[in-house]
């Protein structure tokens, strides 16, 4: 009886996701703005909802900011995430080949096409900003099969749920435990990797300077650039027009290590250390863009240890020499 309790409550919790995604997508696109907009408002004030984290991020990022000004980034955020989920339950229905110029502008796609399409393989990287789960599927209705990395829910029925969601247009997601060889194929063959590049590494990870303040990164993702000669995009979907389902998708910058045909490599692409630099300066310009669509609630800044904020204040130091 004990054994079979843990999948029961995983399902009895399923299907109330379930039912609320049902309510949701039968909501008209205004009113479930106004719900998010009031979830905002009971998730930043009665309700405070992972504060602590939170105020910790913006009182790094911003130190000195004016409290209201604070307290509303935190309700703008919440707005923001509200609104992700609803716009995942809205996607399948209202998002289709036939009409997403209705719901997505590009911007530099011909670029990101290009690139993607290639007969080389390509690494995009993104953040928890703007709407990475909407871009991912706005690209498979493109054409473009990406392969994806991401830790496996601890809920089955959930994460086959959501599985459903991001393969639906031709997203191979696959989990961060193992995944090398997998990656590794993908990208020989020719294949585009999908990453959010704003992870926490660890103690062991890369420290780097991200937003002003020292971030962990992980060493993975500019090898899987350098090591299979695959180009690296940086690119971003992001809700604009203050209205929901309506999207800007763009590739901001681009950095590939293979040499150019005048013989120039480029400098982005030294190392793994300058490539790591290279993607957090475009994160942070695409923070810059709306700073209430970045996940302040992800725990992306941790305090170094004491031999690594030594390392990195005479890097600082260095720097400014």
């Amino acid at each position: 009886m004990r054994s079979l309790l843990p999948p029961f409550v995983d399902f009895i919790a399923y299907a109330a996701v379930r039912l609320v995604v049902a309510f949701v997508q039968a909501m008209p696109l205004d009113m479930g703005d106004h719900l998010c907009r009031n979830l905002a408002w009971l998730l930043s004030g009665p309700l405070p909802v992972r504060r602590k984290e939170i105020d910790d991020a913006l009182d790094r990022i911003f130190p000195g900011v004016d409290p209201i000004r604070k307290h509303e980034l935190t309700r703008a955020m919440w707005h923001h995430l509200m609104l992700m989920v609803c716009e995942v339950a809205w996607a399948q229905r209202r998002l289709h080949r036939s009409n997403w110029r209705e719901h997505v502008v590009f911007r530099g796609n011909r670029e990101m096409l290009r690139a993607s399409f290639s007969p080389r393989p390509a690494v995009m990287v993104s953040g928890h900003f703007g709407h990475f789960e909407i871009g991912s599927y706005t690209m498979g209705l493109m054409g473009l099969e990406t392969l994806a990395i991401a830790r496996n829910l601890d809920n089955r029925f959930l994460h086959r749920w959501v599985e459903n969601f991001r393969g639906a247009k031709g997203q191979q997601i696959v989990d961060k435990n193992g995944c090398a060889p997998i990656v590794d194929a993908h990208l020989r063959g020719g294949g585009t990797l999908s990453l959010l590049a704003d992870q926490h590494a660890g103690e062991k990870g890369l420290w780097v300077d991200f937003c002003g303040q020292p971030a962990s990164c992980h060493k993975a993702l500019a090898l899987f650039s350098l090591a299979n000669d695959a180009p690296m995009l940086a690119v971003y979907t992001r809700r604009i027009g203050g209205r929901p389902m309506q999207f800007e998708s763009a590739m901001l910058a681009q950095a590939d290590p293979r040499p150019s045909e005048h013989g120039h490599t480029d400098p982005h692409c030294e190392s793994v250390a300058t490539l790591t630099h290279w993607y957090n300066r475009q994160l942070e310009a695409m923070i810059d863009l709306a700073p209430e669509q970045y996940w302040w609630l992800h725990r992306r800044w941790r305090t170094p240890s004491e031999k690594v904020a030594k390392r990195l204040a005479k890097q600082t130091t260095a720097r400014a020499a």
